[in-house]
Order: C-alpha cells, then sequence, then structure tokens
C-alpha cells in the first residue's frame, strides 16, 4: 500500500507569516502523497471583532450561529485556505483548497443541544467520501482541508480541524498506508509540563492508561490521545504528535497499537 502522510496544524502556525512560510517549506518536502488540515480560529475571532459580531466560547469551542458561521467559511474556506493554496502552489505543490461541501467528501450533521448548550452550526462528522478523495491525491494533488463540513441539506458547519484530520485520516486507510501528524505548540507528549525536552517518545494503549493513572498525561492532551488511538483502531497505522517545526524531523511522539 502506498504511503500517505495527513498533517494537522493550529490555526496560530498558518495566521501567522513567518511560522506559516517555514511550515509550507517543511511540508513540501514530505516526501510521497500528503494531506494538510488547517484551523484558522484566531483569524476568525479578529475578523468577527472587525465585523461586530461577538466570539462565544464554551470550554474552548466556538459558538456558531448565523453570522459567526458567515465569518468561519469566509475566513478558513477563504482567507486561510487560499492563502496556503497560493503558498505551496509557489512551492511547486499541486495543492487544491477543499471544504466538506466541496465533492460532498465531508457530510456532518448538526450537533445536537446538550445540556442546555447550543453550540449553534457545530457539525459532527457523520461520512468522509474517501473514494473522490483517494482518486485526487492518487493522482498527484495535494488536499488543503479547511475545518468545515456541510449537512447536506445546504448549510455549512464549522467541525474542530482534529476531527477532520481523524476523520479523514481513518477514512483514507483503506486506500494508503496513512500516518497521521498532528503539529502542536509542545515537542510531543511530555513527561513533565515544565520541561519541554521531556518527550515521551512512543506511547501504547496500556502506557496511555497507565500515564492517565498516574497524573503525567492530563488536561486537554486526554482527548487528544483518546483521539489518536481512535484513528489507530480504525485502521491508521501511526499517529505522531510533534512541533510544527519539527516536521519532516525524528522526534515527537509516536502512538501505536
Amino acid at each position: 500500500m502506498e504511503k500517505l502522510t495527513v498533517i494537522k496544524v493550529g490555526g496560530k502556525i498558518v495566521e501567522e507569516e513567518a511560522t506559516l512560510k517555514a511550515l509550507l517549506s517543511d511540508f513540501s518536502k514530505v516526501e510521497g502523497r500528503k494531506v494538510l488540515v488547517h484551523g484558522g480560529g484566531r483569524s476568525a475571532t479578529a475578523m468577527a471583532t472587525r465585523l461586530g459580531i461577538e466570539s462565544q466560547m464554551i470550554d474552548g469551542r466556538r459558538v456558531t450561529d448565523a453570522e459567526t458561521l458567515k465569518v468561519v467559511t469566509m475566513v478558513y474556506a477563504g482567507l486561510v485556505n487560499k492563502n496556503i493554496v497560493a503558498s505551496l502552489q509557489a512551492l511547486g505543490v499541486n495543492a487544491l483548497g477543499l471544504t466538506g461541501a466541496d465533492l460532498g467528501y465531508m457530510l456532518s450533521a448538526k450537533r445536537p443541544i446538550k445540556n442546555g448548550i447550543d453550540y449553534g452550526f457545530v457539525g459532527d462528522v457523520k461520512s468522509v467520501n474517501s473514494d473522490l478523495l483517494a482518486k485526487l491525491i492518487a493522482d498527484g494533488v495535494v488536499p488543503i482541508l479547511a475545518p468545515l463540513t456541510h449537512d447536506g441539506k445546504g448549510s455549512m458547519l464549522n467541525t474542530n480541524a482534529d476531527t477532520i484530520a481523524g476523520e479523514a485520516a481513518k477514512a483514507l486507510s483503506k486506500h494508503f498506508d496513512v500516518t497521521l501528524v498532528y503539529c502542536f505548540e509542545k515537542k510531543g507528549v511530555l513527561r513533565d509540563e515544565n520541561d519541554d525536552d521531556s518527550v515521551i517518545s512512543e506511547i501504547n494503549e496500556a502506557d496511555f492508561k497507565k500515564y492517565v493513572a498516574d497524573g503525567t498525561i492530563q488536561g486537554g492532551m486526554i482527548p487528544k490521545l483518546e483521539n489518536a488511538f481512535a484513528a489507530i483502531s480504525a485502521g491508521v497505522s501511526k499517529v505522531v504528535i510533534t512541533k510544527a517545526d519539527q516536521l519532516g524531523k525524528v522526534g515527537g511522539t509516536t502512538i501505536v497499537r
């Protein structure tokens, strides 16, 4: 099976010119078939403020009302996505920017109101048309996936970029030998959160349970790793958590079966 690398980068990295330039240079050198998934939350918040639209967050997740949906669609699918596509084309990468509505590749359902919390137009992924994506990738296209899906009834939905990356990687694993890479602000999963060099190089499910029980792994890293193991059990070969400037280099934390 041909190898494919699905790389997810956070908004902060793609929203600052210097870090974006470095990231895309590293991404262009990643060998073989590849997909890039990006965020863009800070740009969306800044644009909403300029337009006089208040941004509301619950537990770090954006509440997406009708006006906010217009903003995130403009920013994620337009400004951020097309800047990345244009920059990669300049580096010789045949990039194609997509939302879940394009080719109908990722279908979601609007998240139901739960415990009195209404996230608005936020989508939970229901299906991925991986056959179409795989065909594009096999033809040498490099998909650049914005964190937006659709409901099949004409509405866009705001969808977490980590989720987009995980669902795309899982669906594409029937066509390719997939490695999923999550880039974030640390070098990997740390033994000591105050020591940036205390990276745990490899974690399996038994290790994960042990680290959660003894408090080594806590907070927001727990759902990140739960997503990683869900991807592994759905057919993804390995998941790597690393720092964006380490892309293509040895290092980070590898999550294995």
